[in-house]
């Protein structure tokens, strides 16, 4: 019951972390965010495109649509790749899942999360069950739920949850994607309250399933669905945990938290002038975020003197205790694609062999070849503890050594990757969504994709746009 204090459309209280996060939300405008993070948000949407067009017929996903639209049924949500439908939480959940499907997708390095991943399935599966969505209202919800996921990692000290075995990303990602939708339902304060309450209760995602199960590309899917389950519960009257956020007993961050401090503060921190989505990292490597900056290092290596597996003798990588426990054990045959991708010792011996990381290098053939095979004992990955001291930013740090035959030895210190460290631009972003499409959509339908999303306020009916995701894609590995 509502307190004779309390209004109906308030949270229950309004000076506390989830309050205050939840105004802003039922508050929040497009109009208000700078051009930079507009900008970004475009990107970034396009990125996650990209990956869902890639994802959509790997061989795990066919694995996964297939038993998912037998279990859902038929209905009226869009599967991207597809050419059929399903219903809202088996698209959010497949979408999800096509998207995180090859580790190409993006990254927030202070609050290990897929946002893409998160917020587009979403908001999709919201869409095709309202009246007419724009483009830009779809935006405005798609940012606010770019904008909330991260910031829920940072209280619970982000890559900490990664040294900790959550699989950080698929944990507070329900919240991501319940404020995207609730944004788009319109919510008022107390119904986002409610929505972030029922969305923290279905958290969850153990790093375990990054060695050898389907399910670790499935995580942030499970997370999409149950943020849009989340804000269609809230939207409903169905109420969820009240303060999520700073419960004492229960609550999210008590719990998650628990033995850690996690810090409320980090929720609301500087909300409404600091965005986000303009830290949000977009991947040039086919890799774990935590091995982009020794796959650079390695590459700077390269410059100083080309790299030849025949002439290697040692590579030498530190890494900090997160990037360590996420990115390193010894690997064995068989590997499968996402043990690959995890680990640093393979991503790099391929990366020598191959000169770059990306999909062909993952593929299952490649793994399997006894050229990377003969490179990777001669890797060897060890924590630097000093890569720990100074903060979460610090975290990915590294250092990459290469002896050669000869006696040479290079050394490279980086204090971070190149893409954490300069943001993309739009057009290096577009031309990696058009090499990731090339061969699996036509021409004119990848430039069409193109060009909608990057004039995506000016969309009458986002529904255009799934239009075009929706046909049938050729899968990456034939």
């Amino acid at each position: 019951m509502i307190s004779s204090i309390q209004k109906a459309n308030e949270p229950t209280d309004p000076t506390g972390p989830t309050g205050i996060l939840c105004n802003w939300l039922a508050a929040f405008e497009l109009d208000q965010t700078s051009a930079i993070a507009r900008e970004c948000a475009r990107a970034l949407t396009l990125d996650g495109i990209a990956c869902a067009i890639v994802g959509a017929r790997l061989p795990w996903s066919v694995t996964a649509a297939n038993i998912v639209q037998k279990f859902e049924g038929l209905g009226d949500r869009t599967i991207v790749g597809w050419g059929t439908k399903t219903s809202a939480p088996g698209a959010a959940l497949l979408n999800g899942t096509f998207i995180q499907g090859f580790e190409l997708d993006d990254y927030h390095p202070l609050a290990p999360l897929h946002s893409t991943s998160l917020v587009l399935p979403a908001l999709w599966a919201a869409i095709e069950g309202q009246p007419m969505v724009s483009g830009r209202q779809f935006l405005e919800a798609a940012m606010a739920g770019y904008e909330v996921g991260p910031r829920v990692g940072k209280a619970l000290h982000g890559i900490e949850m990664l040294s900790r075995g959550w699989h950080s990303g698929a944990v507070f990602g329900t919240h991501s994607a319940a404020a995207a939708v609730g944004k788009l339902l319109k919510l008022d304060a107390a119904r986002f309250e409610d929505a972030l309450g029922l969305a923290g209760t279905q958290s969850a995602g153990l790093m375990a399933a990054q060695y050898e199960a389907m399910c670790k590309r499935m995580h942030h899917g499970f997370a999409a669905r149950n943020g849009l389950y989340a804000a269609m519960l809230a939207e409903g009257g169905y109420t969820g945990i009240k303060r999520v956020f700073e419960r004492e007993y229960g609550g999210f961050l008590s719990t998650f938290g628990e033995g850690h401090e996690p810090d409320a503060s980090q929720i609301c921190k500087d909300l409404g002038q600091h965005w986000e989505v303009e830290h949000i990292v977009i991947k040039p490597y086919a890799a774990m975020g935590g091995i982009h900056s020794p796959l650079d290092a390695l590459f700077d290596v390269n410059r100083q003197r080309a790299l030849k597996a025949e002439e290697v003798t040692r590579i030498e990588v530190d890494v900090s205790h997160p990037v360590y426990h996420h990115g390193w054990w010894t690997p064995t045959r068989p590997l499968t694609p996402v043990g690959a991708q995890m680990n640093i010792g393979y991503c790099l011996a391929v990366a020598v062999l191959d000169g770059t990381a990306m999909m062909r290098q993952f593929a299952p053939a490649r793994i399997d070849s006894d050229d990377v095979w003969a490179l990777i004992p001669k890797i060897e990955v060890r924590h630097e503890p000093a890569f720990d001291v100074g903060g979460a930013a610090q975290r990915f740090q590294c250092r990459v050594a290469v002896t050669f035959t000869d006696g040479e030895r290079i050394e490279v210190l980086r204090q971070t990757s190149r893409a954490m460290a300069a943001r993309q631009s739009t057009d290096e972003v577009a031309e990696k969504y058009r090499s990731l499409t090339d061969g699996l959509i036509d021409r004119s339908r990848q430039q069409q994709i193109e060009q909608m999303v990057r004039c995506i306020e000016e969309v009458d009916d986002i529904r255009d746009l799934l239009a075009l995701l929706s046909p049938v894609v050729k899968p990456v590995f034939d």
